[in-house]
């Protein structure tokens, strides 16, 4: 799909008072070619990553995972700087969520939040003992509301990336740190 041309979108998104960084993003430079749903979106983003109760670094295991389980480039490479650089997660931790299950390392929280993002792609749904296990392990109603939003936010995110081909940055490599992509043999 066609992007605005960076100007063009840096101009859109301070007339609707959102940051520049964003208009600078491929995602929104499509985003942008309607307003509203742009700022609804930026929006919506914000609140999750900055405003949530929800833990940061249990929310970007979220994105992480469905980036993964999703085969989004766009969102596993834009995502596993922000997971290492702002929001406490491991190299070891983004690795792992390739095989999850598997991985020895995780907490009760992590693997009650990745059952349940993993439970929301095959069904669409949390059954009630998953929302149970995250209220046990992850917080309040509050935050598992925000988990719930979190996994299809970023649900979303992954199919508007993948179906508009939204591209990468100019010059950012694809499936940090080591091109290993979820078709990859012996994935």
């Amino acid at each position: 799909m066609t992007r605005l041309e960076t100007a063009e979108a840096v101009k859109i998104a301070e007339e609707l008072g959102l940051p520049v960084a964003l208009a600078e993003l491929n995602i929104f430079r499509v985003l942008l070619r309607n307003p509203p749903v742009a700022k609804a979106t930026a929006d919506l983003l914000l609140s999750l990553l900055f405003r949530s109760s929800l833990d940061h670094r249990l929310r970007e295991l979220v994105i992480m995972r469905l980036g993964w389980a999703t085969a989004a480039s766009y969102e596993w490479t834009q995502h596993w700087r922000i997971a290492l650089d702002q929001f406490g997660c491991s190299e070891e931790d983004l690795l792992a969520l390739r095989d999850w299950e598997n991985a020895g390392h995780f907490g009760e929280a992590e693997r009650a939040v990745l059952a349940a993002t993993d439970e929301t792609l095959a069904t669409g749904t949390l059954a009630p003992g998953t929302w149970d296990r995250c209220l046990a392990h992850v917080g309040d109603e509050v935050a598992c509301m925000e988990l719930v939003a979190s996994i299809a936010t970023w649900r979303w995110i992954s199919q508007f990336t993948r179906s508009l081909e939204i591209p990468l940055e100019e010059g950012v490599v694809p499936w940090p740190p080591d091109g290993r992509t979820p078709d990859s043999p012996g994935t």
